[in-house]
């Protein structure tokens, strides 16, 4: 499914600790949804900044204002659960001269928009609660589209019934898999639409504005938007408070809050519990406080209820992306925490059980992030820490160890500093460029490494995943084009795109009133190659199975991304080369037999299958048959593959669980790519070898 616009479409970062707990909105009146002055001020200056200074050239003519209202009622109505044919007929109508609206900063059509939206809201939470009262047939053969097949908004109220009472079904179904009883579904189904209502009346004029002018924005491209003066203040919270919280990035889709990725050393991922994908439908405080559902919540809103001091306990009820229809949610405590660098840290370890290259050691180096600690740089600490400086030690040490090559583990890296890609690709390859920058008005940079001399001379490999993104890419990118070393894992997810904050308050002088913010995309990278990391990612000299050849991840899946393209290469000159073909033949003969990979692909085709549903059944016997058709196919291959490593598989289900054993059996799994990718580098030593030593240390 594709990444849709939604009214909190904003990326928040859930890194944040203790935070001052806002007091309890009340309802806004119809009569205040209306545009203030300083908004009308803040659109135009939005209009001039995007014209002058975002990388793609905005063209404000009749068709992208109407795309622009197509997206500001995808962002309010993602479903099409709320508003008739007839709404929309008039909102077009009454936008006709939008663009022209948009360039004097006249907001009247947005706001008309929210007020129907409004009043169509509480029509339908009238019903959901009336259908509530009413019972379910659960034995019927019938499905629910929770994505509309035809796009088309409903012509009547009777259409929107009958997607209503599915959707009530469904919601009813989901609790009920989760074993919950009727009685306790009803009251939670209650407060779930109740507060719906509620949270719809609570949004003000400030809220209003930012989800239109974020649907403007990133009609354009997705990664530039619109921050209001209140969502600007939790920005500046997140940032100060950046190494203290649970360390997950979460973003609203739909009317879920979905985690969109864990960060290194937080306890989100070290719980091993919190992935990518999963859904957060419920949130509690300590050991034994209240479940809450958050489904329908607005993104600011469980944002601030996941929040809480350093040592405290948050409690999240998570419906793991991997079970799709079968809707089976578990609960996973967290303690928040400060994410220390330390966590964050890359770190090394030897593979030395080679079955291809007896006695071959791969020296491995895991990189979770691109770090650099500033504010030591900055106080005059010439010991901070970063990437670079880690890295550099460990080869040493790797190297006095006797390793035969070495494998950077950048699976699940997001990128950072740009400085620290740079200067770790120049740890493998003599003075050189880079990555290019080419910005808004044509002007291409290039950051180089000017050291001279290499901290490491022998095989080298980079092993990738879909979620590399970024410095990752920049790194990967640069060491595959000067043929350094050897791309192995999956397509990265092509974020090639560089942002910035800008206060528009500066392009009003004397303005007293605070105006809000734009996150605005200014440039792009590109490879010294010539061909940019935006959109396509990097592709690996050796596909591992596990990648989908038509995959819709990562900034393939997002609408409005900037296309792939190229510029002139800048002058470099490639360094080596390796015989592919070989290398692929051998590795495809080893993970079509490896019970590890075997798993991973079938973990990849089931979510696949679950990405790709746009309906379920609302059978219950069918999605009970479906659930445990899914953790059969996944648990069976998963065994097999344990009991071959000797590992006894963990149940995860199970009210006692030996920590020790989970943590050795995510680890073997974790090890599957790593081992893979080492015995491709060992083939390519033993095809290199000839006379060379069996490492160089640095110069």
């Amino acid at each position: 499914m594709r990444q849709r616009l939604s009214t909190s479409s904003l990326a928040v970062l859930l890194l944040l600790a203790a935070a001052a707990v806002a007091a309890t909105p009340q309802p806004v009146p119809l009569s205040e949804l209306f545009p203030t002055p300083e908004q009308t001020k803040s659109a135009i200056v939005i209009n001039k900044v995007l014209e002058r200074y975002h990388y793609r050239k905005l063209t404000l003519d009749n068709d992208f204002a109407r795309e622009v209202l197509a997206n500001y009622l995808e962002a309010l109505d993602p479903n099409r659960s709320f508003f008739l044919a007839r709404d929309v007929a008039r909102f077009e109508t009454g936008a006709r001269r939008l663009e022209e609206s948009l360039r004097r900063g006249e907001l009247d059509v947005a706001f008309d928009v929210f007020r129907v939206y409004r009043m169509r809201a509480d029509e339908r939470v009238a019903y959901a609660l009336k259908l509530l009262e009413g019972s379910f047939d659960f034995s019927r053969p019938e499905s629910y589209a929770f994505e509309s097949p035809d796009a088309r908004w409903a012509r009547e109220g009777a259409e929107l019934d009958e997607l209503w009472r599915k959707r009530v079904k469904n919601d009813f179904l989901t609790l009920r898999l989760a074993d919950k009883a009727d009685a306790e579904i009803r009251d939670r189904l209650r407060k779930r639409y109740e507060g719906l209502a509620r949270r719809i009346h609570q949004l003000d004029r400030e809220d209003v504005f930012q989800t239109f002018m974020s649907a403007y924005t990133q009609t354009l491209e997705p990664h530039t938007s619109y921050m209001s003066p209140s969502t600007s203040q939790n920005f500046d919270i997140s940032m100060k408070l950046s190494l203290e919280g649970i360390g997950a990035v979460l973003r609203g889709d739909h009317e879920y809050t979905v985690v969109q990725s864990t960060v290194p050393g937080g306890p989100a991922r070290e719980s091993g519990q919190v992935h990518a994908g999963d859904q957060i439908v419920g949130v509690a405080q300590g050991l034994d406080g209240q479940m809450e559902d958050v489904v329908g919540w607005r993104l600011e809103d469980v944002v601030n209820k996941i929040r809480g001091p350093k040592g405290s306990v948050v409690r999240l009820q998570l419906l793991p992306k991997s079970s799709g229809s079968s809707a089976r949610t578990h609960e996973v405590s967290l303690v928040r925490n400060e994410i220390r660098l330390e966590d964050q840290a890359a770190k090394s370890y030897v593979v030395d059980n080679l079955t291809n290259g007896p006695g071959l050691r791969i020296g491995v180096v895991e990189i979770p992030a691109f770090y650099r600690d500033f504010e030591a740089e900055g106080s005059g600490d010439r010991d901070f820490r970063s990437t670079t400086r880690d890295v550099r030690r460990l080869i040493d040490d790797l190297v006095v160890r006797g390793i035969d090559g070495i494998l950077i583990d950048l699976r699940g890296n997001g990128g950072g500093s740009l400085a620290e890609a740079t200067s770790l690709t120049g740890l493998f390859i003599d003075r050189g460029p880079v990555v290019q920058v080419k910005d808004t008005f044509g002007k291409v940079e290039v950051e180089a490494d000017m050291e001279p001399g290499v901290a490491y001379r022998g095989p080298l490999a980079v092993l990738v995943d879909r979620d590399s993104a970024s410095a990752s890419e920049i790194f990967a990118a640069a060491i595959q084009d000067y043929g350094r070393g050897l791309v192995i894992g999956e397509p990265t997810f092509g974020k090639g795109t560089v942002q910035t904050l800008i206060d528009l308050n500066r392009y009003v002088p004397g303005e007293h009133n605070d105006l809000g913010r734009l996150r605005l995309t200014m440039a792009e990278f590109f490879r010294i190659s010539g061909g940019s990391t935006q959109l396509r990612g990097v592709e690996p000299d050796i596909r591992f199975p596990t990648a989908d050849p038509i995959s819709d991840h990562g900034e393939r899946s997002l609408d409005n991304a900037l296309p792939w393209t190229r510029i002139k290469p800048a002058a470099y000159e490639k360094t080596g080369a390796f015989s592919l073909d070989p290398l692929t033949r051998a590795s495809e003969n080893r993970t079509a037999r490896d019970a590890g990979f075997k798993m991973l692909t079938v973990r990849s085709r089931l979510m696949r299958d679950i990405e790709s549903q746009t309906q379920v059944s609302l059978r219950e016997e069918d999605r009970r048959q479906e659930e445990k058709r899914r953790e059969r196919a996944f648990e069976e291959e998963q065994e097999r593959y344990l009991r071959a490593r000797g590992i006894t598989p963990v149940d995860e289900k199970a009210d006692e669980i030996d920590e020790d054993a989970l943590e050795a059996q995510r680890e073997a799994i974790a090890r599957i790519q790593v081992d893979e990718a080492a015995r491709i580098l060992a083939d390519a030593v033993l095809l290199q070898r000839g006379n060379r030593p069996r490492a160089v240390m640095r110069d």
